[in-house]
Protein backbone atom coordinates (compact mmCIF):
# COMPACT_ATOMS: atom_id res chain seq x y z
CA UNK A 1 0.00 0.00 0.00
CA UNK A 2 1.56 3.25 -1.18
CA UNK A 3 0.31 6.18 0.89
CA UNK A 4 1.44 9.63 -0.14
CA UNK A 5 0.79 12.65 2.03
CA UNK A 6 -0.70 15.48 -0.01
CA UNK A 7 0.90 18.80 0.82
CA UNK A 8 -1.42 21.80 0.98
CA UNK A 9 0.83 24.79 0.34
CA UNK A 10 -1.97 27.36 0.49
CA UNK A 11 -3.02 26.13 3.94
CA UNK A 12 0.59 26.14 5.16
CA UNK A 13 1.17 29.69 3.90
CA UNK A 14 -2.08 30.79 5.52
CA UNK A 15 -1.01 29.27 8.84
CA UNK A 16 2.42 30.93 8.59
CA UNK A 17 0.73 34.26 7.91
CA UNK A 18 -1.62 33.82 10.88
CA UNK A 19 1.40 33.19 13.12
CA UNK A 20 3.20 36.24 11.71
CA UNK A 21 0.13 38.54 11.62
CA UNK A 22 -2.25 37.26 14.35
CA UNK A 23 -4.52 40.34 14.30
CA UNK A 24 -4.80 40.71 10.52
CA UNK A 25 -8.50 40.45 9.71
CA UNK A 26 -7.62 39.91 6.03
CA UNK A 27 -5.56 36.78 6.74
CA UNK A 28 -8.15 35.46 9.21
CA UNK A 29 -10.98 35.90 6.70
CA UNK A 30 -8.92 34.19 3.98
CA UNK A 31 -8.18 31.30 6.33
CA UNK A 32 -11.86 30.87 7.25
CA UNK A 33 -12.92 31.01 3.62
CA UNK A 34 -10.24 28.49 2.64
CA UNK A 35 -11.42 26.12 5.37
CA UNK A 36 -15.05 26.43 4.23
CA UNK A 37 -14.66 26.38 0.44
CA UNK A 38 -11.33 24.69 0.00
CA UNK A 39 -10.07 27.31 -2.44
CA UNK A 40 -9.37 31.00 -2.90
CA UNK A 41 -9.71 33.26 -5.92
CA UNK A 42 -6.71 34.48 -7.87
CA UNK A 43 -6.92 37.98 -6.36
CA UNK A 44 -7.16 36.55 -2.84
CA UNK A 45 -4.11 34.37 -3.49
CA UNK A 46 -2.24 37.41 -4.80
CA UNK A 47 -3.10 39.26 -1.58
CA UNK A 48 -1.96 36.26 0.45
CA UNK A 49 1.30 36.15 -1.52
CA UNK A 50 2.01 39.83 -0.87
CA UNK A 51 1.40 39.33 2.87
CA UNK A 52 3.49 36.14 2.96
CA UNK A 53 6.38 37.83 1.13
CA UNK A 54 6.70 40.22 4.11
CA UNK A 55 7.44 37.35 6.49
CA UNK A 56 11.22 37.13 6.80
CA UNK A 57 11.55 33.43 7.73
CA UNK A 58 9.03 31.90 5.29
CA UNK A 59 10.32 29.20 2.97
CA UNK A 60 11.21 30.38 -0.52
CA UNK A 61 9.82 27.12 -1.86
CA UNK A 62 6.38 27.84 -0.40
CA UNK A 63 6.36 31.30 -1.94
CA UNK A 64 7.47 29.88 -5.29
CA UNK A 65 4.78 27.20 -5.21
CA UNK A 66 2.11 29.78 -4.27
CA UNK A 67 3.29 31.99 -7.12
CA UNK A 68 3.07 29.04 -9.54
CA UNK A 69 -0.49 28.31 -8.36
CA UNK A 70 -1.42 31.96 -8.97
CA UNK A 71 0.11 31.99 -12.47
CA UNK A 72 -1.67 28.77 -13.39
CA UNK A 73 -5.10 30.24 -12.54
CA UNK A 74 -7.02 31.96 -15.33
CA UNK A 75 -7.26 35.74 -15.30
CA UNK A 76 -10.85 36.86 -15.57
CA UNK A 77 -11.63 40.15 -17.25
CA UNK A 78 -14.89 41.98 -16.80
CA UNK A 79 -16.42 43.19 -20.00
CA UNK A 80 -17.50 46.79 -20.17
CA UNK A 81 -21.11 47.40 -19.35
CA UNK A 82 -23.23 48.44 -22.31
CA UNK A 83 -24.51 51.99 -22.29
CA UNK A 84 -27.74 52.19 -20.33
CA UNK A 85 -30.75 52.08 -22.61
CA UNK A 86 -33.42 54.72 -22.11
CA UNK A 87 -36.42 53.63 -20.10
CA UNK A 88 -38.64 54.11 -23.11
CA UNK A 89 -38.34 55.30 -26.67
CA UNK A 90 -40.17 58.44 -27.69
CA UNK A 91 -42.93 57.72 -30.16
CA UNK A 92 -41.88 59.24 -33.49
CA UNK A 93 -45.42 59.05 -34.84
CA UNK A 94 -46.74 61.14 -31.95
CA UNK A 95 -44.06 63.78 -32.59
CA UNK A 96 -44.97 64.09 -36.26
CA UNK A 97 -48.70 64.23 -35.46
CA UNK A 98 -48.15 66.98 -32.87
CA UNK A 99 -45.96 69.00 -35.24
CA UNK A 100 -48.44 68.66 -38.11
CA UNK A 101 -51.42 69.79 -36.02
CA UNK A 102 -49.57 72.67 -34.34
CA UNK A 103 -48.31 73.88 -37.72
CA UNK A 104 -51.93 74.43 -38.76
CA UNK A 105 -53.41 75.36 -35.31
CA UNK A 106 -50.61 76.61 -33.03
CA UNK A 107 -53.01 77.50 -30.18
CA UNK A 108 -54.80 74.11 -29.98
CA UNK A 109 -54.96 73.60 -26.20
CA UNK A 110 -55.32 69.81 -26.12
CA UNK A 111 -52.45 69.29 -28.57
CA UNK A 112 -50.30 71.78 -26.63
CA UNK A 113 -51.01 69.77 -23.47
CA UNK A 114 -50.03 66.52 -25.21
CA UNK A 115 -46.90 68.22 -26.60
CA UNK A 116 -45.91 69.28 -23.07
CA UNK A 117 -46.40 65.70 -21.89
CA UNK A 118 -44.33 64.41 -24.80
CA UNK A 119 -41.54 66.95 -24.16
CA UNK A 120 -41.42 65.92 -20.46
CA UNK A 121 -40.73 62.32 -21.54
CA UNK A 122 -44.09 61.09 -20.32
CA UNK A 123 -45.61 58.18 -22.19
CA UNK A 124 -48.65 59.12 -24.25
CA UNK A 125 -51.52 56.70 -23.74
CA UNK A 126 -53.08 54.88 -26.69
CA UNK A 127 -56.24 56.98 -26.47
CA UNK A 128 -54.17 60.19 -26.59
CA UNK A 129 -52.38 59.04 -29.74
CA UNK A 130 -55.71 58.10 -31.31
CA UNK A 131 -56.93 61.59 -30.38
CA UNK A 132 -53.98 63.09 -32.24
CA UNK A 133 -54.77 60.94 -35.28
CA UNK A 134 -58.39 62.14 -35.14
CA UNK A 135 -57.27 65.80 -34.98
CA UNK A 136 -55.00 65.24 -37.97
CA UNK A 137 -57.87 63.72 -39.96
CA UNK A 138 -60.01 66.77 -39.15
CA UNK A 139 -57.47 69.27 -40.49
CA UNK A 140 -57.07 67.45 -43.82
Amino acid sequence: MNSQKKIDIVNEVLEDCILAFPVSSFIISLYKQYQQRGSLSKKQLQGLYSKAAKIPDISVGKLGTLEAIIKRMPTRYKSELPAPAPLFEKDKEAATLIETILAKYPAHKRVLYLKAKYDNNEVLAANEISELRKFKQMIK
